[in-house]
């Protein structure tokens, strides 16, 4: 019989092997280091083979007990499937299940990303297979077809969601393999940005969160602005209080309050028009206590006619606890726009609300309100997904 001292003892070796503990109980050792509880036994007269778990999530004594209570059925004349009772036969069964028991303390925003990307890009694809037919070139395909969409990070958080599902399946004891890791070299890298920032829905839920809990007003209010216009930090440093246009929404005109930013402000030159969701209005109605007097929006502590150090927001990041590999203020918008294209948002209204017009669009170089309704909903979507998230 086995004990504790030996199973961790146990090395991996060129080819995997088996550790005989008892009764049927065996420890499966592979290449990889990876140790499976295996339960062996004959049915009808053809040997079979039942997954108890990986090792150390079920540790030897819950082992044995799953091997008992197995042993016991079939004493009772019941005869024992290949895989547990009632175990996921299919990916989706086995997600379902995944969801119920992981993600049950998850926000609602963290939620609402993972579910976009199951019924989006994997349940359609291998919804309906068996754990045990699903290997690492049928998960290499369905990534291939996201990145051929031009969605790297989403191929990268499919593969991670994916993993996950089989990593879960194999503590319950509904398969013995997790086809992923095979597939970390054979992605497209994600891309190289040149500001940082968080895609991740759980850290951007931390990020708000942090931000939200921040004790300096004006700052907070700041870096909440940046996020949820997605504006460039000189753009946010040097708002004025003239620029913001019809601040209190007018339902019976349907006028849109936004802020209307002259093209000299404009890295391109252009006018640009933002719109404001309900949350920027919050933002700026508390902010109007604090700075109304004031030419600027977030005016220097020091001198209110001039605007607040360039450095102000990535200092509050940092005292935050985020470094600049984590998150810059210019990351906010590739933040806005990594998010905004995987919930699959019109890609011409994303870049116009982030101001970016190609150099040969004369329509645009002229009707800086382009696209503005559908922009408007953009934006208000944006910030009510933020807000999910805390």
């Amino acid at each position: 019989m086995l004990n504790e001292a030996q199973i961790k003892k146990s090395k991996p070796k060129d080819k995997k092997y088996l550790l005989n503990d008892s009764k049927g109980l065996y420890l499966r050792v592979d290449p990889s280091g990876r140790k499976y509880w295996l339960m062996r036994f004959k049915e009808n007269g053809k040997p079979h083979e039942i997954s108890l778990g990986v090792y150390p999530e079920v540790n030897l004594i819950e082992a044995r007990k799953k091997r008992d209570e197995l042993q016991n059925r079939r004493k009772n004349g019941e005869l024992i499937s290949i895989r547990p009772d009632k175990s996921p036969a299919t990916f989706q069964e086995a997600a379902a299940e995944w969801l119920k028991v992981r993600m049950r303390d998850k926000a609602a925003g963290y939620l609402k990303s993972i579910h976009l990307r199951l019924n989006k890009y994997i349940l359609p694809y291998i919804g309906n297979l068996k754990l045990t037919d699903i290997k690492s070139p049928v998960i290499l395909k369905l990534c291939r077809k996201i990145e051929n969409q031009n969605f790297i990070e989403a191929a990268h958080k499919v593969r991670e969601i994916i993993g996950q599902v089989f990593r879960f399946s194999i503590a319950s004891g509904y398969c013995d393999y997790d086809p992923t890791p095979a597939l970390k070299g054979a992605l497209t890298p994600r891309y190289k940005k040149h500001y940082a920032t968080l895609t991740d829905p759980s850290e951007i839920a931390i990020l708000m969160r942090s931000i939200k809990a921040y004790p300096f007003d004006l700052m907070r209010l700041a870096m909440l602005f940046s996020i949820y216009t997605a504006a460039r930090p000189g753009e946010i440093r040097h708002a004025e209080w003239s620029e913001i246009k019809g601040l209190e929404f007018d339902p019976i005109r349907n006028q849109n309050p936004v802020w209307d930013i002259p093209a000299e402000k404009m890295k391109m030159k252009r006018r640009h028009i933002i719109p404001l969701s309900r949350q920027v209005i919050e933002i700026l109605t508390e902010c109007q206590q604090l700075t109304g007097n004031s030419r600027y929006l977030f005016p220097s502590p020091r001198d209110i006619n001039r605007p607040m150090s360039e450095n102000g927001v990535r200092v509050a990041l940092h005292s935050l606890g985020f470094t600049k590999e984590q998150i810059t203020p210019h990351g906010f918008r590739a933040m806005f726009s990594t998010i905004a294209n995987e919930h699959e948002f019109n890609r011409d209204v994303i870049e116009r609300q982030l101001a970016h017009v190609p150099e040969n669009s004369i329509r645009g170089a002229y009707n800086h309100a382009e696209y503005l309704k559908q922009r408007i909903e953009l934006m208000q979507w944006w910030a009510d997904w933020l807000d999910g998230l805390v």
